[in-house]
């Protein structure tokens, strides 16, 4: 690489310093769950429900236990496992919680669903144990989209769900909203439907699981991206205590959030292996992954916006309805889509009246999880959306619509009650068209002969989701604090523990990088230790864009606490004042007026260890820190505007992104090279969601993208050259001034995708609000205007 070691400061923090997980990884030495093995380890896989919805009449493993190679076979009755339930501390008539079995015990309400676990010496002979199972299962009618499970007398997916309603909240309503509506110049309406997205991390999800007699102990090894969740729901399910279980995580092919809740089949897995007393494997397959993994974003939004003539946004008025499919997914419930759709739909605007309705239906589907961006791409598209039609029905530039709207005075609390801290929503703005129209994209878009079209999305990204965050959403289990221990041995060098877990967002370099600047070490002498529920105090994982900002928060925080104790130490070595010392930069303390007084990190940590005789009074050998960290308030704000050309073919209605711009602003970047990547990473997914990939279901419930065949994932060829340009608003209360980079670049793609469209058919009439959009639309468009 030929980027510096450091900045020209000095500092690590700010430097694209070479990835410490690179050389492992690119060289094929990571170690991944498959990559475990261990002595008599069996292997699993499960029998699974071919019908959406139906009452199991009969389970029969018999035949099952006589394949050649299969050890055991058991189901919901042979285990006997608590079920896993999320909750939220609302109403019966806000929420309904559903008990979601491990294995399904009296009815299956999804194609995919677990029915019994087949443990045998070989995949394959657990394969063919499959075969052998018998299930009777008593069809019902299934519930395949938002509206019919709202028709009346529509099946119950649930009992204990009327109307499959799982949500239904009002979180906001604005007094004397429907006058704004009723006296305002103009009002514009979106109705959009986003299609149902799996995450597709490159790493399906997968388990090892062992009981060791010595520790007493079920030891598990997971690809999770919250290893203390998983402890607490597996203990309680298998009815061990915490202790009794340790969860750690090897490295990781991604998540994107379809890790950061716990599944069925990791339990299971993980019951049979303390049954058996034998290790046991699972991992999942492709097309379990597409068709029985969590999915994501099937969401319908009916929207209204209020604006005077001088386009200044009056009101908005939002309906969302949000298809989560079979259970509540652990520990976000339910109500993880709608609840952020409600809570932040004003986005950058000044929005100065607003009303909402959330609701999450149950469907036979596989259940929703978070993934990356959490119904942000999808509401920020309608908003967007909103602002084009807008512009277009008073006559005005969109671009110069949204500068009269966005948000320029800091700190503002909107009227959803969530405080902005300092961002540069009018600034990304500003630079994404100039950089666009310096291209010459408007020129090109303005020349005869060819259907150009360019669209802009201007969005923030709510990061760092503190406890109080979590609470205002009324979860009974809510995430928030990161806890960091740190230690240093007695040659200098340290080990820095983090709640948080990477799964490709290099917490190895990073972090290591926040502990150096902040001690004076070099990132080689810090070691991040992470993804073990026995070496780290409690964690809550990874999402959410909380690592950087509430991880590296505490870890900083504990970093400082050590220097201190090292200044404690060395001042009375030295036989000065603490004031008088400090860190100097270089693995070691000094005298402020003496510099070449000093004493190395090795030289203080021999003496808090091997000589702990010539302590100061009062302080105990050894040398470790532990500090926590909460966002206060309502968290840090990232922020950025997306700008997108393309081009429309209209002899086959396909879409090509000619130019990607992204000017984001995710407050100081820790290693600007990572922040890219995360940017463009997510700006790929996000423009699969727009132009590609959709879960579709026939009417009998059966999935119909089993494989990539039918589930169209861009390649390289699709994604294109992406042009990012930083900007740097500092949050005045995380430790490292960082925000979160996480999700911005899935959140702003599909708005930016889906405006470029609608303005290249400017000409046509049509505006196209779904997504994916589909080809065959805009084919039917542009071919009315060739007639």
């Amino acid at each position: 690489m030929n980027e510096p070691r450091l900045r020209r400061d000095g500092a690590w923090v700010g430097a694209s310093v070479p990835r410490r997980e690179d050389p492992r990884l690119l060289a094929g030495r990571g170690r991944f769950v498959d990559d475990v093995v261990l002595p008599g380890m069996l292997h699993a896989q499960f029998v699974r429900s071919p019908v959406a919805h139906g009452r199991i009449v009969a389970v029969d493993l018999d035949d099952v236990r006589e394949v050649p190679g299969v050890v055991a076979a058991f189901s919901a009755a042979d285990l006997d496992l608590r079920d896993i339930t999320a909750l939220l501390d609302r109403p019966p008539h806000e929420f309904v919680p559903t008990a979601m079995p491990v294995l399904a015990r009296d009815t299956v309400r999804y194609v995919g669903e677990p029915v019994a676990i087949v443990v045998a010496r070989d995949p394959y002979a657990a394969e063919d144990g499959l075969e052998a199972a018998v299930v009777e299962y008593e069809e019902l009618d299934p519930i395949v989209s938002d509206t019919a499970a709202l028709a009346e007398d529509a099946p119950l997916v649930h009992a204990e769900a009327p109307r499959n309603t799982l949500v239904d909240v009002s979180l906001f309503a604005t007094e004397g909203i429907d006058d704004v509506f009723a006296d305002a110049h103009c009002v514009v309406r979106v109705r959009t439907k986003t299609g149902r997205q799996n995450a597709l991390p490159l790493e399906t999800r997968g388990v090892v699981a062992d009981w060791d007699d010595r520790d007493e102990q079920l030891q598990v090894q997971t690809a999770t991206q919250v290893p203390h969740q998983v402890r607490t729901v597996l203990a309680r399910c298998v009815g061990l205590h915490e202790k009794q279980v340790r969860v750690t995580v090897p490295d990781m092919g991604g998540g994107f959030g379809q890790k950061c809740v716990v599944g069925r089949e990791e339990i299971a897995a993980a019951a049979a292996a303390l049954r058996l007393r034998r290790p046991v494997k699972w991992i999942e397959d492709r097309r379990d992954a597409l068709t029985a993994a969590f999915l994501a974003r099937e969401q319908r939004y009916d929207v209204r916006a209020a604006f005077d003539a001088e386009g200044r946004i009056l009101a908005l008025d939002a309906d969302v309805v949000c298809d989560m499919g079979a259970y509540s997914c652990y520990p976000f419930t339910a109500g993880i889509e709608p609840l952020m759709a409600s809570a932040e739909m004003p986005s950058v605007y000044k929005v100065p009246a607003y009303r909402v309705r959330g609701r999450a239906l149950t469907t036979n589907k596989a259940p929703t999880a978070p993934y990356r961006g959490v119904s942000r791409p999808q509401y920020v598209m309608v908003v967007e959306r909103l602002m084009e039609r807008a512009a277009r029905e008073l006559g005005m530039d969109a671009v110069e619509l949204r500068r009269r709207n966005v948000i320029t005075v800091f700190p503002y609390t909107g009227v959803n009650g969530i405080t902005y801290d300092p961002g540069s929503y009018r600034e990304s703005l500003d630079l994404c068209e100039q950089v666009v129209r310096d291209e010459g994209w408007y020129d090109v878009r303005a020349a005869e002969g060819r259907v150009i079209g360019i669209g802009y999305a201007c969005f923030s990204e709510r990061t760092g989701y503190g406890s109080g965050a979590f609470a205002q959403r009324k979860m009974q289990v809510v995430p928030g604090f990161d806890i960091s221990e740190i230690r240093m041995d007695t040659s200098g060098t340290v080990s820095v523990t983090t709640g948080t877990m990477s799964h490709g967002q290099s917490h190895e370099t990073t972090m290591a990088q926040i502990v150096a600047d902040r001690l004076g070490l070099d990132i080689a002498q810090v070691k991040i230790v992470q993804g073990d529920t026995d070496r780290i105090t409690y964690g809550w994982g990874s999402f959410a864009s909380r690592s950087i900002t509430i991880g590296g928060s505490a870890v900083a925080a504990a970093s400082v606490q050590l220097g201190e104790q090292l200044r404690e130490i060395a001042a009375h070595l030295l036989d000065a004042d603490v004031d008088g010392c400090e860190l100097d930069g270089a693995g070691g303390v000094r005298l402020r007026n003496d510099p070449e007084r000093r004493l190395s990190f090795a030289e203080l940590a021999d003496v808090a260890y091997l000589r702990s005789h010539l302590l100061p009074k009062g302080v105990g050998p050894g040398l470790t820190a532990t500090a926590s960290f909460d966002v206060p308030g309502d968290g840090t704000f990232s922020n950025a505007t997306h700008g997108v050309v393309v081009e429309l073919d209209p002899g086959t209605g396909g879409i090509e992104i000619l130019r990607y711009v992204c000017v984001e602003d995710c407050g100081v970047a820790i290693h600007p090279q990572i922040v890219e990547g995360q940017c463009r990473g997510g700006i790929a997914q996000g423009i699969a969601g727009a132009l590609f990939e959709q879960v579709t279901y026939d009417d009998a419930g059966q999935p119909q993208a089993p494989s990539f065949m039918e589930y169209k994932v861009p390649t390289a060829a699709e994604i294109p050259d992406v042009a990012i340009h930083h900007l740097e608003t500092p949050c005045a209360f995380t430790a490292n001034g960082a925000k979160g980079a996480g999700e911005g670049g899935t959140i702003g793609a599909p708005a930016a995708v889906l405006n470029a469209v609608n303005d290249a058919l400017r000409a046509t009439g049509v505006e196209l609000d779904d997504t994916p959009i589909a080809r065959e639309a805009v084919h039917r468009a542009l071919e009315g205007t060739l007639v």
